[in-house]
């Protein structure tokens, strides 16, 4: 799982030692991910699954893609889809991702890459890996999350975030027992490069072996811990998680976690991807791609797909072309 590292974490700047006026959130809920497929059939965990939408919030949804070593001719995306009303966050922890939208919009992302597409108002757009990885095979490991737009926001103009891993903030705690990834939003005064509509944080933590984190988090936050790998303790009450877990806290100032002594040969450290933000407390209506407030709105988003509203597919990918060319 190397995503973006370091050779000597013990450069890097510092988390602060916590006082003890921080108060350290308990744990809410623990939950783990189903197991499914998604797009042409790669492999996802949910990883929110059966979890109150009230406690995600400004939260939607959340897949971990892989982790897959695929034979050649096996590695699988996505076809074109709509989306509209949020924002989906791909980030790519090993392997290559091609992305493309009806916008223009995309590129492609490999390790420790993200890409932030806000779908706004609509648009249509297709994930998929290089036909050289289909043809070689390989590694593949990353995470969708679908972040959700407050009203105000949902008809905004798509918009498209191209973050390359060495933008994201570096930092380590104060015995270099772990690496912190700043992919949006700010720890310890230390910002990521993902400009988002709502206050939110996003990062990927890498504990060593047998090392502790405490983390310093917003009050005003909600605060979501998955574990991409590893095995570990949450809180201050050491409650087990392993890979596929999901935790909930409560509320404080604080998040505490640890990775166990010893882990399993083929996960050596503790990964998680921790999230949070500020409630945007907003009534949800979900249903597949789109992401509105009300059920009229869905129907709206629906029939607006229908009718070529939320744009068409590059003439260059259309099948009666074979889809030969060359994804920006």
């Amino acid at each position: 799982m190397p995503a973006i590292t370091v050779d000597n974490v013990l450069v890097l700047p510092r988390l602060p030692r916590l006082d003890e006026s921080a108060t350290f959130r308990p744990v809410r809920r623990l939950s783990t991910a189903p197991s499914g497929f998604e797009g042409e059939g790669f492999p996802v965990r949910r990883a929110f699954a059966g979890v109150p939408t009230s406690e995600l919030d400004p939260f939607i949804h959340l897949d971990q893609m892989g982790e897959v070593d695929y034979a050649p001719g096996e590695p699988r995306g996505t076809s074109w889809h709509p989306h509209r009303g949020f924002e989906t966050v791909t980030y790519i922890i090993d392997g290559i991702f091609d992305h493309e939208d009806s916008h223009g919009g995309g590129g492609t992302i490999t390790n420790g890459d993200t890409q932030w597409m806000t779908a706004g108002s609509g648009l249509l757009h297709i994930e998929a890996p290089p036909e050289h990885l289909v043809v070689s095979g390989g590694l593949f490991h990353g995470t969708q999350l679908w972040v959700n737009l407050p009203k105000a926001a949902k008809m905004s103009a798509p918009k498209y975030q191209d973050i390359r891993g060495n933008q994201t903030a570096l930092l380590t705690t104060p015995d270099g027992g772990a690496l912190v990834r700043v992919i949006a939003g700010e720890i310890a005064g230390h910002h990521g490069p993902g400009a988002t509509h709502t206050p939110i944080t996003v990062a990927h933590l890498t504990v060593e072996p047998g090392a502790q984190v405490d983390l310093p988090w917003r009050a005003d936050f909600n605060a979501l811990v998955y574990v991409l790998g590893g095995r570990g303790t949450v809180g201050t009450d050491r409650r087990p998680v392993h890979t596929g877990q999901l935790a909930v806290h409560g509320p404080g100032d604080a998040l505490r976690f640890a990775a166990d002594a010893r882990q399993d040969g083929n996960t050596p450290t503790l990964d998680l991807y921790v999230m949070g933000g500020q409630p945007i407390r907003e009534p949800v209506a979900h249903y597949g791609p789109f992401v509105m407030n009300t059920r009229d709105e869905l129907i709206q988003a629906f029939e607006d797909f229908q009718a070529g509203r939320l744009g068409v597919i590059p003439a260059k990918r259309l099948p009666h072309t074979g889809g030969q060319g060359e994804r920006p």
